[in-house]
């Protein structure tokens, strides 16, 4: 690539002496270094590719966007790494067809998973002699994420909005149902033994059915109506003793072993108890529900960084992959009797909080949550686990 100012000097070079020859390289390689210098340190990806598609430049930001290093690639055809674009169309268009940016984005996945955004501007709209073009490349990778997370929240509006209408629509008629189910349980009450019998099974299932219905909806409100949390202090892991004395019966019912890993003790944390509970309760009941025939569920409390960890990790069957992306959307679940709310209650009563909920699982190979909480006054007081041994597991029966 020539610039006006090479043009002058080879025109001239005959007629230069040598002084003015090694200041005018000079002036060059200053330039040239400058224009290195800026091209390195900026965040955006630029190549330069000639007019046979091949990359002649690449600084540091383009090398590690697409995972190559210049010195190992020069010359190589851009289409290896940006496959998406016809290049000799792009490369064979001539300067009318350039007056604008041609622009793109594509989705990598090497060396790291991005989304790229990326113009492509061909020389000849600078300067006809010229051939070849530049590529800019953008991480547009946060952005993406900043717009899926305004998509949730309106999608969560939205809910919250329906919410009111369902409370209000279905939660009286239910009202009315249960004191009608009642009043016709007590006429039935006085019929002959042979006559009551029969209704009495068919009030029974009414009842249950209503029931489950009311349980529902007080569920689905929990989940989306929003309730600022009220911090107290608390001990984690008190609350986590506190879970599993309510799951004791069914721990037992399934004969699941329950091992707890609480290797230091733990800050106390700012938390709203109740609604913490209510958040370790559904994860721990998910890993319990996991495992039908027996199995371990391991409870690992511990400091990482700035925040403690509650991992709940079952020996169960997993989370297939198709189903990863819908653990927290409402009603989307895999049990025959599940309401799949639970975990959209834990997001939601964890992320005000302030903490993270992450989940591993792969099919036949269990499934890990891991609650992740902020230390917001870290190490004021610490209390020891409440009926935990620190520095080695527990194993129990609970």
């Amino acid at each position: 690539m020539k610039s006006a100012f090479l043009d002058k000097l080879i025109e001239r070079m005959d007629r230069v002496d040598p002084e003015s020859l090694q200041s005018h390289f000079l002036h060059l390689a200053q330039e040239k270094g400058l224009m290195e210098a800026i091209f390195q340190s900026i965040q955006e990806g630029i190549l330069l590719i000639d007019g046979q598609g091949r990359m002649s430049y690449a600084n540091r930001a383009a090398e590690q966007f697409l995972g190559f290093r210049l010195e190992k690639v020069r010359n190589r055809p851009i289409q290896r790494y940006l496959p998406e674009i016809d290049w000799d169309r792009v490369l064979a268009l001539d300067a009318a067809e350039w007056t604008r940016m041609v622009s793109y984005e594509i989705e990598v996945r090497y060396p790291e998973h991005r989304f790229l955004s990326f113009y492509v501007v061909p020389l000849v709209a600078v300067n006809s002699a010229e051939k070849g073009a530049v590529v800019l490349l953008r991480d547009v990778t946060r952005d993406r994420e900043n717009s899926v997370t305004q998509i949730e929240s309106e999608r969560i509006n939205a809910i919250r909005l329906l919410a009111a209408g369902v409370a209000h629509e279905v939660g009286n008629p239910l009202n009315a149902l249960t004191i009608h189910l009642q009043l016709l349980a007590r006429q039935i009450s006085r019929l002959p033994e042979d006559q009551r019998a029969p209704l009495a099974e068919l009030m029974e299932v009414a009842k249950n059915e209503v029931s489950r219905l009311d349980l529902i909806i007080t569920k689905f409100l929990k989940a989306i109506r929003p309730s600022t949390p009220v911090l107290t202090p608390a001990d984690p892991a008190v609350l986590i003793q506190e879970t599993l004395a309510i799951l004791k019966s069914e721990i037992e019912n399934r004969q699941i072993r329950v091992a707890i890993d609480c290797p230091e003790p733990l800050p106390v944390l700012k938390l709203d108890k109740d609604q913490m509970k209510q958040a370790f309760f559904n994860v721990i009941k998910n890993g319990i529900q996991a495992m039908s025939d027996g199995g371990r569920l391991t409870l690992t409390l511990q400091i990482v960084g700035d925040f403690v960890n509650i991992s709940v990790r079952d020996t169960g069957a997993g989370i297939r992959p198709e189903d990863f992306g819908h653990i927290f959307e409402p009603y989307y679940t895999t049990k025959s009797s599940g309401t799949g709310l639970g975990l959209m209650i834990v997001q939601r009563i964890v992320q005000e909080h302030g903490g993270k909920i992450l989940i591993e699982s792969a099919p036949d190979a269990g499934t890990t949550v891991t609650i992740r909480l902020p230390v917001d006054e870290r190490r004021v007081r610490l209390l020891k686990a409440a009926h935990i041994t620190p520095a080695k597991e527990q194993e129990t029966i609970v």
